[in-house]
């Protein structure tokens, strides 16, 4: 028999909320994926790349146009010279990055830390790896780091520290105030960052600062980043790894073994559509308009609406009319009122007492609409 390394881990949370939706005929803002299509021309550059022959394994490390668009992409947005022969990698998605990093730097008996709640793939990467897991908890409503609460299981001893900002799913950013004691703790402690930033350019108030623009950090953070969520194709799993060359020679040592290569004619595809980054210039307004949509008919309504500075997913507060469990009443509102949201427990170590359900609104203005609509009716017949 085999002896689990996740005995107590079952199905996702987006995978039952998903299933539970289609069973249900439900308006699924649970899982962050597009009800939409990405662009024509994308569509048309990848199709062309099959046609034209782009079919067998690509270099391990990726095609050198997708990284050296990557690379233009970082000087452009950030200002931030990104070498894309030693310093960029393609990897099978973002969540494949953040594991490979991982695997890399992180060994049994070590300790990584992570800022509840968190994304679920983080914990289960720590615990496969033989480490534990450490939960700085982000406290409702504003979900600030405690920098204090850091430093303490720094002087313990921590590997490394993973940060997610824009921050799924509360929607919140790192402030440059953050940042800098978190350069601090782990420049004097000698912790590696693993940064995840799929959401760097979906941001409505400031723009992303990559944890790596920062003297202390640039040399010891693994960067992921994501193509799914800012070409509207999550299905596709491109997504990077960027790093430092000591960082990404570690990086590439696992990724040749886990994955070896990406899908080669969806690089190409990538690498032409996206040669210019202002391709990627529309992305805030674009989201921030379906925002408004979703959030207009709720602004009256028993539902808190929380701040989102960043990401394409909105907390709602349930605070006001619900006492029961935040995955009841999910499970409640996709069966009788036909949407599905994400509850926020299993996001966290259950300990936290959030009152929040996640909802995607990278959907269609018009799901938007009635989706609002029932879950306003939702909160007064409640």
């Amino acid at each position: 028999m085999i002896s689990s390394k996740l005995p107590h881990t079952g199905a996702s949370i987006f995978s039952t909320m998903t299933a539970l939706a289609i069973q249900e005929g439900a308006i699924n803002l649970s899982q962050g994926f597009p009800d939409f299509q990405p662009d024509g021309r994308l569509q048309q550059a990848v199709a062309r790349a099959i046609s034209e022959g782009f079919n067998q394994y690509a270099p391990m490390i990726g095609i050198a146009e997708l990284r050296t668009a990557i690379s233009a992409r970082y000087q452009h947005f950030h200002g931030l010279t990104v070498d894309p022969d030693t310093e960029v990698t393609i990897t099978p998605g973002g969540t494949a990055a953040l594991f490979t990093a991982l695997a890399a730097s992180v060994h049994p008996g070590d300790r990584v830390l992570i800022f509840d709640p968190a994304y679920d793939s983080y914990a289960p990467a720590v615990q496969t790896l033989g480490a534990s897991v450490v939960r700085c908890t982000l406290t409702p409503p504003l979900y600030k780091p405690d920098m204090d609460f850091v430093r303490n299981e720094a002087e313990k001893g921590l590997s490394v520290i993973i940060v997610n900002s824009p921050h799924n799913p509360t929607g919140t950013m790192w402030t440059s105030d953050d940042i800098d004691a978190l350069a601090i703790i782990a420049d004097r402690y000698d912790i590696l960052i693993l940064s995840d930033e799929v959401y760097e350019l979906i941001t409505y108030d400031t723009a992303h600062s990559p944890l790596m623009s920062h003297d202390l950090l640039r040399h010891r953070t693994f960067t992921v980043t994501s193509f799914g969520k800012l070409i509207h194709a999550t299905g596709w799993k491109v997504g990077a790894c960027v790093a430092s060359p000591a960082l990404t020679n570690e990086f590439r040592k696992v990724h040749q073994y886990l994955a070896f290569s990406v899908h080669t004619p969806t690089q190409v595809g990538l690498a032409e559509y996206t040669s210019r980054p202002e391709v990627f210039s529309s992305l805030p307004g674009f989201f921030k308009a379906r925002r408004s949509v979703f959030c207009d008919t709720l602004n009256n309504s028993q539902w808190g609406i929380r701040p989102c500075h960043g990401t394409y997913f909105q907390l709602l507060d349930f605070s006001r009319f619900w006492k029961g469990s935040d995955v009841d009443l999910a499970v409640l509102l996709t069966k009788k009122w036909k949407v599905a949201s994400i509850p926020l427990s299993p996001f966290t170590d259950g300990k936290n007492g959030d009152t929040c359900l996640r909802f995607c609104f990278a959907k269609s203005e018009q799901t938007l609409s009635t989706a609002s609509m029932r879950l306003a009716d939702a909160a007064s017949t409640l």
